[in-house]
């Protein structure tokens, strides 16, 4: 790691734990990255045994780095992967909450309250709502004993600021990490634990479609972000430059949620 990093952005000493992370050209792995080339161990997560690549990437990079797979919509399993985190580097400081699924509906396949069922409505909250307070849950005790954390949750623009037709569950969700952010940041600010959320907007990661890159042109900014811009403001909330600010939403997403909705296309996320 260099030398030169200032003290508000050092994370030297320092375990992070990113969710969502085994995706080569996602957010979670880009800012699994960027928190570790500030000096952060990483713990790399997912469903899959890309996690283990992932992490090896870094290490070669560099970065100390290890990896773990659950399934995080199981809360045994989201347990687990905090305990592994802690066995692995001792602690764990920084949380980012990045794991969810991207939505899949759109105009020509909507998904309205009314037409959805029971079993679609509670995979839509187990995959991008519960998945994050399982995680948290099981972070807080040793963040609070230790008087330090920082939690970063990734939701969207959509459900948050803006909205799109025949999603309802994916918007409910995200919407509702919101709520979830503000009620940790309050209740924990005193045991010096922030919590905070970043809310992206159109992102080109691999799994991007061509609506999708369409709607990104669309921004004021005429494209879609990286997954690099996204992590640069993962990485600045995890930081201890930004010890004062929590219960906040960081909005990046090209300054498309003030010039109003473009398309009626669901957005990339993670």
């Amino acid at each position: 790691m260099p030398t030169t990093v200032p003290e508000a952005f050092d994370l030297t000493g320092q375990v992070a734990l990113v969710t969502g992370s085994s995706s080569e050209l996602g957010i979670g792995f880009a800012s699994a990255r960027l928190l570790g080339q500030f000096g952060a161990s990483v713990m790399v997560t997912g469903t899959t045994g890309r996690a283990a690549a992932r992490a090896e990437e870094l290490n070669s990079e560099g970065i100390t780095a290890s990896s773990h797979v659950a399934d995080l919509m199981d809360p045994e399993a989201a347990r687990g992967l905090v305990e592994a985190t802690e066995a692995t580097f001792g602690k764990l400081d920084i949380l980012v909450n990045n794991a969810g699924l991207a939505s899949v509906n759109s105009p020509e396949r909507p998904n309205p309250l009314m037409a959805m069922t029971d079993d679609e409505w509670a995979l839509a909250l187990r995959r991008n709502l519960d998945s994050a307070f399982f995680v948290t849950r099981a972070a807080l005790p040793g963040m609070v004993e230790r008087g330090y954390g920082r939690i970063v949750n990734v939701a969207s623009t959509a459900g948050i600021l803006t909205a799109y037709t025949g999603d309802v569950g994916y918007h409910t969700a995200k919407a509702a990490m919101l709520g979830m952010t503000r009620s940790v940041a309050v209740d924990f600010a005193a045991h010096g634990v922030t919590a905070n959320v970043v809310v992206p907007g159109w992102i080109a990661t691999a799994a991007q479609l061509p609506s999708e890159v369409a709607a990104g042109k669309a921004t004021p900014m005429g494209r879609s972000a990286t997954a690099a811009e996204v992590a640069a403001g993962v990485a600045f909330l995890a930081t201890p430059g930004a010890s004062y600010i929590t219960g906040t939403t960081l909005a990046i997403d090209g300054g498309n949620s003030i010039a109003g909705a473009k398309t009626a296309e669901p957005e990339q996320v993670s």
